[in-house]
C-alpha cells in the first residue's frame, strides 16, 4: 500500500545476537533454570541475553494465579526444587553478574508462598558472590507478614513488589490481587527502615512498578504515586 506514513527511525531497532546470548542459554539450560524472560515471553530478552542481563524465577514455571496481562502458564506447580537457589547462585556466578534480580511464580499452595525459597536463594547469593547486589521481585504472599518477614531476615539490597495498575482496574487486570494488600507489604518491607536510606547505611530499598495503557488515568496514576510515598517506596518503574 502506497503512501503509508513510515515509522520514526527512533522506533524501530534491529536485532542483534551476540555470544552473550548463546552464554546465558547455555547457562539456564545446563543448570536447568527458569526465568521470567523466557517464561512470560518478553520480546526484549535477545538484548538482554546478549548483554547477559536476566531475571532469574523462582518456585518453577507454573503460577496458581490468572493475571490477565502477564504470559506465564498457569495451572497445578510442580514439587519445589530445594536446589534452585544453590543453582541461581552458580548461574548468577558464572555470568558474572553484580545484580542480581530474582523474581518467581505465585504459589499460594505453599504456607508460605514460597518466602523460605526467596530467603535461601539470597543467602546462597551472597555466600557465593558477596559483592553482588540481591534484588528481588516478590508476589504479594497472600497478604502475610510473617512471609515477608522472612524474605527481609535473608537482608536483600531492594525489596520490589509491583502494583501493577491502579485500583480501579484491578478487578479486571488483577483479579486476583488486592491493592491496598500490595502497598501494606511494601510498607512492611519497609518498617523501621526510614523513607529513603542514606548511601551506606544498610537500610533496605523498596521499589514497585505500574504498566501504563490499559485505561487508567493521569489522576490514579498520581494518586498511586503518593500512596507509595506514604509506605516509604524508593523506586518507581513505569512501564
Amino acid at each position: 500500500m502506497k503512501n503509508q506514513r513510515e515509522l520514526p527511525r527512533w522506533l524501530k531497532k534491529r536485532f542483534r545476537f551476540a555470544e552473550g546470548a548463546g552464554k546465558v542459554k547455555t547457562v539456564l539450560r545446563d543448570l536447568n533454570l527458569h526465568t521470567v524472560c523466557q517464561e512470560a515471553g518478553c520480546p526484549n530478552r535477545g538484548e538482554c541475553f546478549t548483554r547477559e542481563r536476566v531475571t532469574f524465577m523462582l518456585l518453577g514455571n507454573i503460577c496458581t494465579r490468572n493475571c490477565q496481562f502477564c504470559g506465564v502458564e498457569k495451572g497445578t506447580p510442580l514439587p519445589l526444587d530445594r536446589e534452585e537457589p544453590r543453582r541461581i547462585a552458580r548461574a548468577a556466578l558464572e555470568l558474572g553478574l553484580k545484580h542480581v534480580v530474582i523474581t518467581s511464580v505465585t504459589r499460594d499452595d505453599l504456607e508460605d508462598g514460597g518466602a523460605g525459597e526467596f530467603a535461601r536463594t539470597i543467602s546462597a547469593l551472597k555466600e557465593l558472590i558477596p559483592q553482588a547486589r540481591v534484588e528481588v521481585l516478590t508476589p504479594d504472599f497472600a497478604g502475610s507478614e510473617k512471609a515477608i518477614k522472612i524474605v527481609m531476615e535473608a537482608k536483600p539490597d531492594i525489596l520490589n513488589h509491583n502494583l501493577e495498575t491502579v485500583p480501579r482496574l484491578y478487578p479486571r487486570i488483577r483479579p486476583e490481587g488486592n491493592y491496598e494488600r500490595s502497598l501494606k507489604l511494601l510498607g512492611l518491607a519497609k518498617k523501621g527502615e526510614g523513607s529513603i536510606p542514606e548511601k551506606g547505611d544498610g537500610g533496605i530499598l523498596t521499589k514497585s512498578g505500574l504498566m501504563l495503557g490499559l485505561g487508567e488515568k493521569e489522576k490514579e496514576v498520581l494518586e498511586v504515586m503518593r500512596d507509595l510515598r506514604t509506605k516509604g517506596c524508593d523506586f518507581l518503574t513505569l512501564g
